[in-house]
């Protein structure tokens, strides 16, 4: 690599790091967003132009279709499907880690006659030149160790990444059932094929011989790609903005290994920061659930039935469009607290007019945000957003806690159990301990919900029931829609 190559690639390191810094602030999350695609840009350019003898005609076909595909779903997948389609990427990352790894290994050795890539190592040592010529850092004897396990990861973890990626978007868009899917024996399963990888890892990288030895590499892929699906099948729907955000984190580190293994440094740069990232965003959402990262992983969360009082509620008071009107028109405070059900109903365009409604009347106007709300990390700001909503106006849960009591009406639009003060009242409750927004605290609460079912906790939420709350049965969007209309009519 040149030295030109490396100044470039520094730059584009600093435009990764700042776009992820940017990308902690709703406020600055589009300008993080634009900064990492131009460090993107600028690595992939600077690639094509170090590495002489491309086939250019691929290169333009892979830009042309992948370009094609990428621009495609980005018109025409709503932002309700944001979550499948962040799972997809993630695989997709994965599986790139994949290719690049089996690639190197076959072009590298057995094309060349050597062994394996332990006993390469006599023979790149001696020709050192050659070994500049693959593009890799002069290997010694550790190095060429250091390279097996490179690609053994890289292909041990990228399939991993790829059909438990699958197997989440499969969740998330409803194709697979939310609910955890509990096999038999699972854990001496994983117990066997664990042994496996061990195996075949050891075959592809320093015991095989020749071909054998690639056989190796494809038994570890399809082993992997086995373990990925049984490691997040048993993991309920609700889990999955902590599966997603892992799952980020592991194409992350796939990626890194596949910098280890063609050695190159900004793709071990780039990957080592999504993984960071990610495994940090996975530790804040374990926190916000009051869960262990150990205890979501081993699933079964919300697999028992239903508890026999999640549906038996008494006093429970319900409220028309027109009797909900009648309340706001009142307010001089209004928090709103979105959930999935939002998203399901597609509901953010008119809960941002019903906002500046209310602004128009002289409420003040705020949207309480909790970090698992939805079906991905940050899925309620990014449906916000999209409605144009104020930034300001978006607080997280640590921010707008404090302000319920002082609230005069919380709408809650098809969130449940980030509302249910269960958590708080009921030690020996599933969701115990988990950070809740505390709605329950304001003067009157408008709570929108097609019906009194539980969320995926499947316990009861007495929030329901509270003297102090009125349940507004329908459809989310066509009761806020029928809300707008008393309220101009008002």
């Amino acid at each position: 690599m040149s030295t030109l190559a490396g100044i470039v690639y520094l730059i584009a390191t600093a435009f990764f790091i700042f776009g992820v810094k940017n990308l902690s602030k709703v406020r600055t999350a589009q300008k993080g967003n634009q900064l990492a695609a131009l460090g993107m840009l600028v690595a992939v350019v600077t690639t094509l132009v170090e590495y002489s003898g491309l086939d250019w005609t691929i290169v333009i076909a892979g830009l042309v279709v992948g370009g094609g595909i990428g621009a495609l779903y980005a018109k025409k997948v709503e932002m309700t499907g944001m979550p499948e389609l962040v799972a997809l990427f993630n695989g997709f990352g994965g599986l790139a880690s994949v290719l690049v790894a089996m690639s190197d290994y076959w072009g590298s050795y057995l094309d060349k006659g050597y062994v394996t890539p332990a006993s390469a190592t006599r023979v790149l040592v001696e020709n050192v030149t050659q070994n500049d010529a693959l593009g890799k850092i002069p290997f010694d004897e550790h190095g060429s160790v250091i390279w097996a396990i490179a690609v053994v990861l890289s292909i041990l973890i990228g399939s991993v990444t790829f059909t438990g990626s699958l197997v989440a978007m499969g969740k998330l868009s409803g194709k697979i059932a939310g609910k955890p899917i509990i096999l038999p024996g699972r854990h001496f399963i994983l117990a066997i094929l664990f042994l496996a990888v061990i195996g075949a890892s050891w075959f592809a990288g320093f015991g095989g011989m020749g071909s054998d030895a690639a056989m190796g590499l494809i038994v570890l892929a399809a082993v992997a790609g086995i373990i990925g699906i049984l490691a997040v099948i048993p993991i309920g729907g609700a889990d999955m903005p902590v599966v997603v955000s892992l799952l980020n984190s592991y194409s992350g580190i796939a990626a890194s290994m596949a910098g280890f293994v063609i050695g190159n440094p900004l793709l071990i740069t780039a990957g080592a920061l999504v993984g960071a990232a990610g495994l940090i965003l996975t530790m804040i959402m374990c926190k916000a659930m009051n869960r262990s990262l150990g205890n979501v992983l081993i699933g079964g969360f919300g697999d028992a039935e239903v508890s026999e009082d999640a549906r038996e509620y008494t006093n429970v008071k319900s409220a028309s469009p027109e009797e909900a009107a009648m309340v706001l028109e009142s307010a001089t405070s209004v928090i709103f607290i979105p959930g999935y059900g939002m998203a399901v109903a597609q509901a953010q365009h008119v809960v941002k007019e019903l906002g500046e409604v209310m602004e128009k009347m002289g409420a003040e106007v705020r949207y309480g945000i909790h970090p698992v709300a939805g079906r991905m990390p940050g899925h309620m700001n990014v449906l916000l957003a999209e409605a144009d909503v104020p930034y300001e106006q978006l607080l997280e849960l640590e921010r707008i806690n404090s302000d319920f009591k002082n609230t005069d009406v919380v709408v809650i639009i098809g969130a449940n159990d980030v509302v249910n003060p269960e958590a708080i009242d009921n030690p020996k409750s599933p969701i115990a301990g988990m950070p809740i927004l505390m709605a329950h605290e304001a003067q009157t609460v408008l709570m929108i919900k097609r019906s009194l079912s539980p969320g995926y906790a499947g316990i009861k939420n007495p929030l329901f029931e509270r003297d102090n709350t009125l349940m507004c049965f329908g459809d989310g969007k066509e009761f806020l829609v029928g809300i707008l209309e008393e309220l101009k009519e008002l």
